[in-house]
């Protein structure tokens, strides 16, 4: 159980980086935003590329943040009935919930999403907008995102796990995330 603890340990580290990279994306798209509105409106100048790079920021923002949120317990549940079991159950729960659902979506929408990324590198896609981007690198980020999601289930499957067999104290406290 301590080697599958370790790769749980090297999965979140993979996470929490995509996740500052993701934080950084938030400030670079705020700036190109308001360079973009600025150029527009000072200068009477504008570019498609400026739109597409914060469309392509956003996808990055929500595809390599997602499973930084899922590490951090921070995404979005129903929990009328969650808060209302025991620590053990909602343990099961998550270990179910993670078996059934996240990842055969997750491995699914990957799986998807690699062979249009893939073609979309190798033909050299572009956007059919004037001045606009190559197409390849926000298809790539859609993949990646999924792939890491999937990596973070895991990782949060092997601590419930753990926690289930008393191996380590495991919290399911979405107020208290685990660091």
């Amino acid at each position: 159980m301590q080697g599958l603890l370790r790769v749980s340990d090297a999965i979140d580290r993979v996470n929490t980086f995509f996740g500052r990279v993701a934080a950084y994306f938030v400030l670079a798209a705020a700036l190109i935003s308001a360079g973009n509105a600025m150029m527009r409106y000072a200068f009477d100048y504008s570019s498609n590329a400026f739109l597409e790079i914060q469309w392509y920021l956003f996808a990055g923002i929500v595809m390599l943040g997602a499973a930084n949120t899922l590490r951090r317990n921070e995404h979005v549940r129903v929990d009328l009935v969650y808060m209302a079991i025991s620590e053990r159950k909602r343990l099961w729960v998550d270990t179910f919930g993670i078996i059934l659902f996240l990842f055969p979506f997750t491995i699914f929408l990957a799986w998807l999403s690699w062979p249009i990324a893939l073609r979309a590198l190798q033909t050299g896609e572009m956007s059919s907008s004037a001045g606009g981007l190559l197409r390849w690198p926000v298809r790539m980020v859609i993949c990646l995102g999924f792939a890491l999601v999937a990596l973070q289930g895991l990782s949060e499957l092997i601590k419930r796990i753990a926690g289930l067999r008393g191996v380590v104290a495991f919290s399911t406290d979405y107020e208290k995330p685990q660091q």
